[in-house]
């Protein structure tokens, strides 16, 4: 894959207030360099061996480094203290072992089950009330928002529902348990234009940005 060609055009249609996470699940870190010289310096990464091997290549190149994937709680210790944002916080098991391993706070995302999927993950609705509650006293755990993905062959409509029900569920949790959590990762390269529709304030866009 390769850096699209109209990379720059491309990124001025992204308004400012949003934060594109460029996902390199399949990207070698030279391309990843490419993206950087184009002033994409968020970058997300899905698996744990793949974001190690990129962190070492890519060091000191100013890159903030986002892990968007299911983290397993076995294997935080070997990110902990290298990524900057993590957007799949989804068990209270995890952030208590990230709250033990981390050196300053890590910023995160709450990933919500907002479809209630089975076998997917994320924290259900039923249940994120009371996550909220056990990770709140964590003091190495930051939570800055809350971040989604939407249902496989959701028409556009639906697209902007789903992420609209994340919008007010923000707003919503935020008055229950006295918050000021502002950021919502949502929107991804199928979805995106709808994600910031409905409020997006990250997205995590893939293949867009690369050409075959």
């Amino acid at each position: 894959m390769n850096v699209r060609v109209d990379l720059d055009q491309f990124l001025l249609s992204i308004p400012e207030n949003v934060t594109l996470v460029a996902a390199t699940k399949y990207v070698s870190s030279d391309e990843i360099l490419k993206l950087v010289n184009h002033r994409i310096f968020n970058i997300g990464e899905n698996r744990v061996d793949s974001f190690l091997l990129k962190y070492s290549q890519l060091q000191n190149n100013g890159v903030i480094w986002h892990f968007i994937g299911h983290l397993q709680r076995n294997k935080a210790k070997l990110v902990a203290n290298k990524i900057d944002f993590l957007h799949s916080l989804d068990s209270v098991e995890l952030a208590i072992k990230l709250n033990e391993l981390r050196l300053t706070p890590l910023k995160c995302f709450i990933e919500v089950s907002i479809n209630n999927e089975e076998n997917k993950n994320g924290v259900s609705l039923e249940n994120l009330d009371h996550f909220i509650e056990e990770i709140k006293p964590l003091k190495n755990i930051q939570i800055v928002g809350l971040m989604m993905m939407t249902l496989k062959g959701s028409s556009e409509e639906q697209q902007y529902k789903q992420f609209n029900r994340l919008k007010l569920l923000l707003d919503e949790i935020n008055k229950k348990h006295n918050l000021s959590l502002k950021e919502l990762s949502m929107g991804m390269s199928d979805d995106y234009k709808k994600a910031i529709d409905a409020g997006s304030t990250y997205i995590r866009l893939g293949r867009i940005l690369f050409s075959e």
